[in-house]
């Protein structure tokens, strides 16, 4: 007979039954959660606005003090997904805090608490995704713009009506292939690594190399460079904290791994290893790919010129296009190296949607969002969760109809995204730190008590301050264009959802809902 893997034992342990096919290994959990990061999506698409804040030396070494913060906050993580190797292991965090919370009444605000994160989680991976899409959109749109004559030369700049076609269908596209068995997704994530690896490794050794101009290393590490005329910001500091946007956006997505726990083998090992070692790979690569960027710029002002090849849209592409274009006379390799930034968005957009999907599942297991039955439904043959896939694409297609008239909308989904996603995972962060040692279950990676306090209660402030810089106006003078409708919104959003819990929702929902008898 063959042996129980731990991690279905410890699964046992926590009132769940194995349900989700057990085969996925280190590595390809490890490159799914890589792929939801992403190593070059995100960072293409806010290079510019980051950039216009306070200059090079801000983003350059933004990203470097950003990274050093996510360790804190990744290692705490780790160390919870290998003593809960669950399914959306944040769920489960919220029952050893219910063992902290003794009191009946503690229980019920835990209760409520672990209702509401579940719904803001629900909410929050879509926009996640949003925002992911859009920025693919984008990368075709420019590589569409280039190939038929630049925006100086005729070429075609795609209508927002076609914008939000290709949207879609890549929307489509993704749910069609995670509608497949999970090896499909694992195959195409292991090609995504090696794409985003190795593509990025080509783009930042060549782009400095085929640039006519290096800028000097006192320009990339040194220069902090307001631009009041654009941003209307003109306090040094301010501008910095906003510069460091790009970097704390784009360091979010590790947790993937933890969303597949349920399929990784000894997933109390595994987990936290692909979480790490994806923090680590993208810390790495991701500051080659900002300083590659950064010492190619041949002209900053012409950078966000209307009126430039790329339209003054994407800041990255004009980059590129100034670097070809100005050594060879031609856009082709710029147009080439866009399409390697492409795939990387398709791929990050594809594990995301994995993720999401089977953040839906859990949910709907637990009976924390609304249908729950319907959404849990596990494909027969597949056994892939093909009704939550189907759910977050419809989602994601609402919430990109408003971002092709107000661009504002863009703004605030990044911020309700970064807020609600970091937030996540501030409780049980939190809980881990407060709760008595004899409480907590550890796994095979284990910190120690006094390692665990510290860690915890740095990556704890470091997710609040987050959390807060992430609804400051990103542009003065402030107006109703500008405003960064992020706190609005997220207020509305738990308003609804506190009152739906008083009314109606405390009476049914009752926290993780066990499948199988623990003393069996």
């Amino acid at each position: 007979m063959e042996e129980m893997d731990s991690a279905e034992k410890r699964l046992r342990e926590l009132g769940y039954k194995q349900e989700l096919r057990r085969e996925m290994t280190m590595f390809k959990t490890m490159t799914i959660s890589f792929s939801t990061m992403s190593l070059l999506a995100a960072s293409t698409a806010l290079y510019g606005p980051s950039l216009l804040y306070a200059g090079p030396a801000a983003l350059v070494w933004g990203w470097v003090v950003v990274s050093f913060f996510t360790w804190f906050v990744g290692i705490a993580m780790a160390e919870i997904c290998s003593s809960f190797p669950v399914r959306w292991t944040l769920t489960y965090f919220y029952c050893c805090f219910e063992l902290y919370l003794s009191l009946e009444h503690c229980y019920n605000l835990d209760r409520g608490l672990h209702f509401s994160k579940s719904l803001i989680l629900f909410i929050i991976y879509a926009p996640k995704m949003t925002i992911n899409i859009t920025g693919r959109t984008q990368v075709l749109q420019v590589i569409i713009l280039l190939s038929t004559g630049t925006n100086k030369n005729g070429g075609y700049l795609a209508p927002k009506w076609l914008f939000y076609c290709m949207y879609v269908s890549v929307m489509i596209v993704m749910a069609v292939f995670n509608t497949f068995a999970l090896q499909v997704i694992a195959f195409l994530d292991i090609i995504s690594i090696w794409w985003q690896v190795i593509g990025g490794v080509v783009i930042v050794i060549l782009l400095p190399v085929v640039s006519l101009k290096r800028q000097s290393t006192s320009y990339v590490f040194a220069n902090f460079q307001l631009a009041p005329e654009s941003t209307g910001i003109t306090s040094k500091p301010y501008a910095i904290i906003l510069s460091l946007l790009m970097s704390q956006f784009s360091f979010y997505g590790y947790d993937a791994a933890a969303h597949l726990t349920e399929e990784t083998k000894e997933a109390g090992k595994n987990g936290p290893i692909a979480i790490l070692s994806t923090i680590g790979i993208v810390s790495v690569f991701g500051w080659a790919y900002i300083l590659a960027l950064t010492f190619s710029i041949q002209d900053f002002d012409y950078l966000y010129d209307p009126n430039n090849e790329t339209a003054g849209s994407y800041v990255p592409a004009q980059i590129l296009y100034d670097a070809f274009y100005g050594r060879y006379h031609s856009p082709i390799g710029a147009i080439i190296l866009l399409f390697v930034i492409w795939g990387s968005t398709f791929f990050s957009g594809l594990s995301s949607l994995t993720s999401a999907a089977r953040m839906i599942y859990a949910l709907s297991r637990d009976n924390g969002v609304p249908f729950s039955s319907f959404w849990r439904k596990l494909h027969p043959r597949r056994k892939v969760p093909a009704n939550a896939v189907w759910l977050s694409v419809i989602i994601c297609i609402i919430l990109g109809l408003p971002i092709l008239k107000i661009n504002v909308v863009f703004i605030a989904i990044l911020s309700i995204s970064t807020v609600g996603w970091v937030g996540g995972y501030a409780i049980p962060i939190f809980a881990r730190m407060v709760m008595e040692e004899e409480k907590f279950n550890p796994g095979p990676f284990y910190l120690g008590k006094r390692v665990a306090r510290v860690i915890c209660l740095v990556a704890f402030i470091w997710i609040c301050y987050n959390c807060v810089v992430f609804i400051l106006p990103t542009i003065y003078p402030i107006s109703w264009m500008n405003f960064n409708y992020a706190p609005i919104a997220l207020g509305v959003t738990l308003g609804l959802i506190m009152i739906w819990w008083i009314v109606d929702a405390r009476k049914w929902f009752k926290g993780p809902v066990r499948n199988i008898d623990v003393n069996v």
